[in-house]
């Protein structure tokens, strides 16, 4: 058992209605008044209000070439990450230099050495810190990532683990490309970072303060299901990959995929207190409640984030938790669930309990 100590966000400080967005950049997509119709009707019924984007809204008028796009990404994705590592490092009280393992997780840019590499001497990290960076999860990898470092800690049960996400969507967003998958991703999309810090099971009982531990998780890959969500990359940047089998995907399969894996830690959906769920966009989010049965107010905090911010990848359902944890949702000993869909398609389940008062107190 691991157990999260602090989770803490970080957002580029351009933030534009939903409205001024769809104005400026649905003729930069498409000169047809047919195609551009239909993406400001895609772009209202998205659920989204606002976004928090990279460049000024100005920026996204210039031509730019994956290049320059992807120097904005090591640039201002470096400096988000150390913002939301300094925030979550500072609300668990843990010293940089005690940080023993980090997952860094991205899928809208590139950088060799990664951005976690980069932030070590930023951070005051040590030298010696193990790195595993992620690329191509997409927007599972913030569910995923916490996995990875909970499997990590149980092996090192006295160490600190971290993990940081960021991800720069609006980057990707291409120009003279009508597609129904750019014209969705365009309306949908935003971008931001989040860290969360861990705590092995050892170094956790010897840390007081709250916490939630994370009991169990489980991956899953469905088959053949490739080319329904992903990216390809080409010359101007990441073109995106997205359909509307991702519902089916989560309709045919989600809910025996979330039973099973409760059932196998004697637990029922009626027993999960709170949900954090990636928010894929209103029909994922509609489909993920409509495969577990949940009450209409289960994915309230996915909704609410969806409107804020918008689909933040594999920082959103991270953005959720902390909001989580900033609203008082759950109580010692309640149950969560946190999980994400990704390109595969796959899904990631990570099973969480708010710590009992007499834990902490251990």
């Amino acid at each position: 058992m691991s157990r999260i100590v602090a989770v803490a966000t970080a957002l580029p400080p351009n933030s534009y209605a939903q409205s001024e967005i769809t104005a400026m950049i649905t003729p930069m997509v498409t000169s047809d008044h047919g195609r551009q119709a239909v993406m400001r009707r895609m772009h209202a019924s998205s659920r989204v209000d606002t976004r928090h984007l990279v460049q000024e809204l100005a920026g996204y008028q210039l031509p730019q070439t994956f290049t320059e796009t992807n120097d904005i990404f090591i640039e201002v994705g470096t400096n988000l990450a150390e913002e939301a590592m300094r925030k979550a490092l500072a609300a668990s009280g843990v010293a940089a230099a005690e940080v023993d393992f980090i997952v860094f997780t991205s899928v809208t840019g590139i950088s060799a050495p990664s951005i976690d590499a980069l932030l070590v001497p930023r951070l005051g990290l040590r030298t010696d810190v193990k790195r595993v960076p992620m690329f191509g999860l997409g927007c599972v990898a913030g569910a995923a990532g916490l996995a990875r470092v909970h499997d990590y800690l149980q092996g090192h049960p006295n160490d600190v683990a971290a993990l940081i996400s960021v991800e720069l969507c609006s980057l990707t967003v291409q120009k003279d490309d009508d597609s129904m998958a750019n014209i969705v991703a365009s309306g949908l999309f935003g971008d931001g970072a989040a860290a969360v810090i861990v705590l092995g099971a050892a170094r956790a009982a010897r840390t007081p303060g709250l916490g939630i531990d994370i009991l169990d998780t489980r991956s899953r890959l469905y088959a053949d299901t490739n080319d329904v969500l992903g990216f390809n990359p080409g010359e101007t940047g990441f073109r995106i990959i997205l359909t509307a089998g991702v519902a089916d995907v989560i309709e045919e399969n989600f809910g025996a995929d979330v039973r099973g894996f409760l059932g196998d830690n004697g637990l029922g959906i009626a027993e999960i207190d709170t949900w954090v769920a990636h928010p894929g966009g209103p029909r994922v989010l509609e489909a993920f409640s409509e495969s577990l049965d949940l009450p209409d107010d289960a994915l309230q905090m996915s909704w609410e984030s969806l409107a804020r911010v918008g689909n933040l990848s594999s920082a959103s359902v991270l953005h959720i938790l902390a909001d989580t944890i900033a609203g008082a949702r759950a109580l010692p000993g309640h149950y969560g669930m946190l999980f994400a869909l990704g390109p595969g398609v796959c899904a990631e389940l990570v099973l969480l309990r708010w710590a009992m008062n007499e834990e902490i107190a251990a």
